[in-house]
């Protein structure tokens, strides 16, 4: 124990208690700092980092200058290694190696002979193998750092000094950007093109006062070494007036035909920093698990000519489509995250457009003084020296004679200084004088260079006395090395691009729409009603539910919406293309299990919106609605153009009333709003005002009494159209328009039919053509099928003629119009067209056309198809339809 004590007391084992959780403080602050000043940031007034900048130092210094014979890498590196820069020779050999390549840096600074790699990924050769020297552009950043423009400091041990920054006439971190990760903090910065940049940096000198908008005139976007384009903006923008922003950038891509009818896609540049052959091999993955679909064959055909990436697209595809899934799925479009944080002064900063203006700007200022200042204390050194050789030139004889006469060189030097009056520096550049410079010639050369350097020593000192004259320089300067490297850009700029929406990846075909009376929805291909393969009498067109049919058919494209109106007065929206796919033959889907409606609520209006974003469109169509209790209500269709999934109120419903219908008009429609007890009023839609969206709307219609309740309203452009009245015990009757004199809204209305006991209620009013069928349902469950052609046309206040037959105390539930399906065909291709869907008349089809007889008698045969389970929601043919 005593031994122990004494060990622990000895003067060489000293223990100093600390306390960790502050040590490790001053330690995780130092090696921040470190990484932070030393490693990972650049200096915004060279922007390089240190061992950039080491390894351009040390390059200049092995003397592997543009206009020398290229030096092994090996060479290089170790020589930096060991004078500046004392870490892993990867490191000092991968920074030259990224200085070499031209889809890594805007502008290359080293210029490498050998294999210093590929965009694909390749790693360089060996540096014994490869080669490498200073291209001219580097040494401009170079330039003039021997006449005391910048600061050096120590090296690692002390030996050597290096530089803390390069003098740089080109303003390299706009050129060439900058990345890096130290602690705490990253910077991200993108190049941009050298012209862009100059004519900036001039607007600035010129200006100081200008705004980033202004420099915006000159640099518009960055300019990556790959090319590609860079869509939008606004994250540029950003990026110059804060620091932060986000380009989105794409590859250049076109699409070509070969062959009789087969589409390629032909990538010529990628995005910035994107793998080549990584991008490609993911494009196969995709391919293969048929997350990407059209792709038949991808070959990468690069060469040294240049890129060429080729994707064949399948015959079936749409070669933008795919091209837009390429944008989305793979590294074809990327981002690229600016995050401008520099060193100034030795402090890391979030920098804007302007900030790194004006700091390049500053350094270069202060580059010009301490240039001018070492200029100018040389040229006086020589100009007093030459005053010394004129003295004793003029003197020569005498001059002679005292040499001559001079025991030692420096009592002749004693006495020049001594009979003449010059300087020690003069009297030895005397002594130093070869007998040639005493011939005329040489004198007059003399004379001619001390005139000279008086000029020039004028010129520098109104140089430091005048900052507009310094300013000129730096202008002259950046004017040159315009002219020099100045090149154009490699990344074009799309302006206004808009974001990549769903409908670019869905291709805008024509389809039918049909929604069945209990409210099954689906969508077809339109090629599916008019090619027919089987002949014959046609295949049945849905398989509905028992009692169910189909009640609206829609001719659209996929890029149009459905708007869907309840009763609670509330408005739903579908893009059609989100409509579920099903065959000719497949019974559709419940909607309310394709948009989030209330099972509670019934749907009352589908109305089929051709676009949403066509302003023009949106303000010259309205929305007209219609409740139970008479309330009318007009809103432009503008008020539905940012429809939310959950809904929106189309309409405010007051208690005890709910909404009835809802049409699409054009604004100049009629409009007739029939009631239970038998009356109807018309009025044209202008003399209903436009509300907003949540109003509640106008009185339509005065109720005849406390029980009436509206039971349709339709709105009438059409002039072959008719009206047609249904009562509860099977009477009806169809009428003339005009025979429904004009009132004014809000009124009682005209006799629509003469109610009585015999006749029942009014229970339905629709406008009908002869090409149109009624479907009447009854409360006992029987639908029945009738064509409005076979009703004739009589007065307003007749009682109209039985429809059908009812039996005991039945009566009629509802009353639908159906259109016939070889009508709204037939018409689809003018209604596409219109829509630009359709560029060609006509559907191409191998296969015969189905007649209007089979699709009629398809059609009626859909009426009352096989009863089915009606818990069998989810059959195989539904299954299939919502894979597709």
């Amino acid at each position: 124990m005593a031994d122990e004590t004494e060990d622990q007391n000895s003067p060489n084992d000293k223990i100093i208690l600390i306390n960790i959780e502050e040590e490790m403080k001053a330690a995780y602050i130092d090696y921040s700092m470190s990484v932070i000043v030393s490693r990972a940031l650049p200096d915004v007034r060279d922007g390089l980092k240190p061992v950039h900048r080491r390894v351009l130092y040390g390059m200049l210094d092995l003397g592997v200058t543009s206009g020398k014979a290229h030096k092994k890498s090996a060479r290089i590196v170790g020589d930096v290694l060991g004078k500046y820069h004392p870490h892993g020779d990867s490191s000092v050999y991968d920074t030259m190696v990224r200085m070499a390549q031209d889809w890594s840096l805007r502008y290359p600074l080293v210029d490498g002979q050998g294999n210093f790699g590929s965009i694909d990924g390749d790693s360089p050769a060996a540096m014994r193998y490869t080669e490498a020297r200073l291209k001219r552009i580097a040494e401009e950043m170079l330039a003039d750092i021997n006449k005391d423009t910048i600061d050096y400091q120590l090296n690692f041990d002390d030996s050597l000094e290096e530089p803390t920054v390069l003098p740089s006439k080109i303003p390299n971190l706009l050129m060439n950007g900058a990345s890096g990760i130290a602690v705490g903090m990253a910077t991200n910065m993108a190049p941009h093109n050298i012209n862009e940049v100059i004519d900036a940096t001039i607007a600035y000198i010129d200006d100081k006062e200008i705004e980033i908008s202004g420099l915006m005139q000159h640099i518009k976007a960055p300019d990556f070494p790959t090319g590609g384009i860079i869509y939008g903006h606004s994250g540029a923008k950003d990026a110059y007036e804060t620091g932060r922003g986000r380009i989105v950038i794409r590859a250049k891509a076109e699409i070509e035909t070969f062959g009789h009818d087969r589409e390629r896609i032909i990538v010529n540049e990628i995005p910035y920093q994107v793998n080549k052959a990584m991008m490609i091999e993911r494009t196969a993955e995709l391919v293969n698990e048929k997350k990407l679909e059209g792709i038949s064959e991808i070959r990468d055909e690069s060469d040294r000519d240049g890129m060429r990436i080729v994707y064949e697209i399948k015959r079936d595809a749409n070669a933008s489509i795919v091209l837009n899934n390429l944008y989305k799925y793979t590294a074809l479009q990327t981002s690229f995250s600016i995050n401008s944080i520099a060193l100034v002064h030795g402090r890391p900063m979030m920098l804007n457009l302007k900030d790194i203006i004006r700091h390049f700007v500053d350094h270069r200022h202060e580059v010009v003084v301490r240039r001018t200042k070492f200029e100018l204390a040389e040229a006086e050194k020589r100009a007093h020296i030459l005053e010394g050789l004129l003295i004793a030139l003029d003197h020569l004889d005498e001059v002679i004679r005292l040499i001559r006469s001079s025991d030692t060189p420096e009592d002749a030097r004693t006495g020049l200084i001594e009979a003449f009056g010059l300087s020690d520096i003069q009297a030895r550049a005397i002594l130093d004088m070869t007998l040639r410079r005493l011939t005329g010639l040489e004198r007059d050369k003399i004379k001619e260079e001390f005139a000279e350097l008086m000029k020039t020593i004028e010129y520098l000192k109104s140089v430091l006395a005048d900052e507009g004259l310094r300013m000129q320089i730096i202008k002259d300067e950046l004017s040159e090395i315009k002219e020099k490297y100045g090149d154009e850009r490699r990344t074009s700029i799309v302006h206004s691009a808009e974001d990549m929406r769903m409908e670019d990846f869905i291709e805008d075909e024509g389809v039918v729409i049909t929604i069945s009376h209990e409210g099954y929805i689906k969508r077809t291909p339109l090629t599916e009603y008019r090619t027919q393969g089987r002949g014959g009498k046609g295949s049945m067109g849905s398989q509905s539910r028992d009692a169910d049919f189909i009640e609206h058919i829609i001719i659209a494209s996929n890029h149009n919406y459905m708007l869907f109106f309840t009763e609670a007065g509330r408005c739903f929206w579908l893009r059609v293309y989100e409509i579920p796919e099903g065959s000719r033959t497949s019974k559709g889907r419940a909607i309310q299990n394709v948009i989030n409606i209330p099972k509670e609520e019934k749907i009352k209006a589908y109305i089929k919106v051709k676009n949403l974003r066509d302003q023009e469109y949106l303000d010259n169509n309205f929305i007209i609605m219609c409740t139970k209790k008479g309330t009318i209500k007009k809103t432009s269709l503008a008020a539905y153009s940012r429809p939310r999934s959950n809904g929106i109120n189309a309409i405010n419903i007051n208690d005890g009333d709910q909404l009835l219908e809802a049409n699409l008009t054009d604004g100049s429609s009629e409009i007739i709003v029939a009631l239970r007890s038998g009356r109807a009023i018309r009025f044209n839609e202008s003399t209903v005002r436009p509300m907003g969206r949540t109003a509640t709307g106008v009185r339509g219609v005065t109720l005849a009494h406390d029980k009436d309740e509206v039971i349709g309203m339709i709105s009438v452009n059409d002039p072959e159209s008719t009206i047609l009245v249904v009562s509860e015990k099977g009477y009806g009757k169809r009428t003339d328009l005009e025979d429904y004199r004009i009132t004014n809204r809000g009124g009682k209305g005209v006799k629509t039919i003469n109610v009585t006991d015999k006749t029942g209620e009014l229970i339905a009013i629709k406008d009908v053509t002869d090409k149109d069928d009624l479907m009447i349902i009854n409360k006992s469950g029987i639908v029945i099928r009738i064509a409005v052609s076979e009703l004739r046309v009589m007065g307003r206040a007749t009682q109209g003629v039985r429809l059908i037959n009812l039996k005991g105390d039945d009566e009629i539930a509802s009353v639908a119009k159906v259109e016939h399906e070889d009508e709204v065909l037939e018409d689809a291709e003018a209604i596409l067209e219109a829509d630009g869907v359709l560029e060609t008349e006509g559907f191409e089809s191998s296969e015969p056309a189905v007649t209007d007889e089979e699709v009629i008698d398809e059609l009626k045969s859909s009426d009352l198809s096989e009863a089915s389970d009606p818990e069998d929601d989810d059959t195989d043919e539904e299954d299939d339809s919502l894979k597709k």
